[in-house]
């Protein structure tokens, strides 16, 4: 017995090993996955259903031009919700960001001022009407677009600023927006993931001209697909339902003179989509509130870590927590971000999807370094829209944009672990894999 004890003494227990090297982990029981749809969803798809009108609109003169009862219903629904004087239902919300583009009137040569460090679709819709994404760096603790960084990309050529609010964090309007009122600029908010974000108490979405929501599957709340266009605007609103649904046929009827990008398509939304929409909006205050919730219990739990830094919002921003984002600082901790992202995720089960998963490294390519922008290969063969202004430079190297370079390549760490139906137990589980592996960082090879 007693040299048995001395062995225990001198060898780490299994729970004192990571379980990268064979030690038990902190958790084995997989994280619940998230529910959406109940009884409030079927009830509506089945009132749907036995109305036999799985559409209302119509692409000619008429009220259908703007959709049955149910896509109407939602649009007021999500209007009055939230403040808006207009909200515009769409197929998704990469035709709302197109539909907003065209709205705006952005046509060839004219420059949009984005972040890189979003889901594609924030740039090609700039390109779908012949504008030219130009690529602003982010602030590296709110991963926002920079307003510092949007003033040096300022030209005579630039029309409009799209605004990311990514992963669900209101970026700082006041400056943004003081920039596009001295330059004369419009402004686009895409708040895909922000639906019912405020900063400093203004919903996003219509803090510049023209914003709006994602409803894809796994957002805050959803339809599936789709999406919701939002401004104070009236000609907006106009230009926008008018490209949803075929404006050709409709300019005349609606005494419209401005056909600057009224040819339209179809954007439309199904009355199924809106009724489900319409019952999933009792969810989303419930579900902000319980992801900020976590958040904050997450927050505390990581605080004194050394080289983990919880994100940081600007003044008066609010968060939805979509994504967690930590910014990662391996000098600091010792262990490269993959060995230590490798290393939490052994010791949390085994993800059986992307909302079950622990930690995940980086978010996505900065956009400029895709093969149409490297190339100046989109509209067609001949360069455009980048030819349009022939004697502009669009130089879209490496090292354009160095804080999002360096987030994706070297620090930013995402996990969507901040939802329903997890507990504060849950988020404790998860700060006590990311404590013990910074414990025993000295046993990961390859310590930077």
């Amino acid at each position: 017995m007693g040299n048995m004890a001395t062995l225990e003494h001198l060898a780490p227990t299994l729970q004192d090993t990571l379980a990268l090297h064979g030690g038990a982990p902190v958790r084995s029981r997989p994280f619940a996955v998230r529910k959406t749809m109940g009884d409030a969803e079927k009830q509506a798809v089945l009132k749907v259903m036995d109305s036999d009108q799985l559409s209302g609109f119509f692409g000619s003169p008429g009220a259908a031009w703007l959709g049955g009862p149910e896509v109407k219903r939602f649009e007021r629904r999500w209007a009055d919700d939230y403040g808006f004087k207009h909200a515009i239902s769409v197929n998704s919300w990469t035709t709302g960001l197109m539909a907003a583009v065209g709205a705006i009137g952005i046509e060839a040569g004219d420059e949009v001022i984005v972040s890189p460090y979003t889901m594609s679709a924030s740039a090609t819709a700039i390109l779908f009407y012949g504008g030219i994404p130009v690529f602003a760096d982010v602030d590296p603790d709110t991963f926002n677009i920079s307003p510092a960084s949007i003033a040096r990309v300022i030209t005579p050529r630039t029309k409009a600023i799209m605004v990311v609010h990514l992963f669900g964090q209101a970026a700082d309007m006041d400056p943004i927006m003081d920039l596009a009122r001295a330059h004369g600029l419009k402004v686009i908010e895409d708040a895909a993931q922000a639906p019912g974000v405020h900063y400093k108490g203004r919903p996003v979405g219509t803090i510049g001209d023209i914003g709006g929501f994602s409803l894809n599957y796994h957002k805050h709340i959803h339809a599936g697909e789709g999406g919701l266009l939002v401004t104070n605007d009236d000609r907006l609103a106009q230009r926008c339902q008018l490209i949803r649904n075929h404006g050709e046929n409709l300019v005349e009827w609606l005494g419209v003179q401005d056909l600057q990008n009224m040819i339209g398509s179809n954007y439309r939304m199904t009355e199924l989509q809106a009724a489900i929409g319409t019952a999933q909006m009792d969810r989303l205050k419930p579900s902000l509130a319980h992801r900020q919730r976590l958040a904050a219990h997450f927050t505390r739990r990581l605080a004194g870590l050394d080289g983990i830094t919880a994100p940081r919002s600007a003044e008066g921003a609010e968060h939805a927590y979509y994504l967690f984002a930590l910014r990662y600082q391996a000098e600091r901790t010792g262990i490269p971000r993959s060995q230590f992202v490798q290393a939490v995720n052994a010791e949390l089960p085994k993800p059986g999807g992307w909302e079950q998963t622990g930690l995940v490294e980086g978010y996505v390519r900065p956009l400029y370094m895709a093969a149409m922008y490297q190339q100046k290969v989109a509209l067609g063969s001949k360069g455009l829209p980048w030819s349009a202004n022939p004697d502009v430079h669009y130089d879209y190297s490496a090292g354009l944009c160095p804080v999002v370079e360096r987030l994706q390549s070297h620090e930013l760490i995402l996990t969507p672990l901040m939802r329903e139906p997890l507990t504060t137990e849950d988020i404790d589980d998860l700060a006590a894999a990311i404590r013990k592996v910074l414990r025993h960082r000295d046993s990961l090879v390859g310590a930077a």
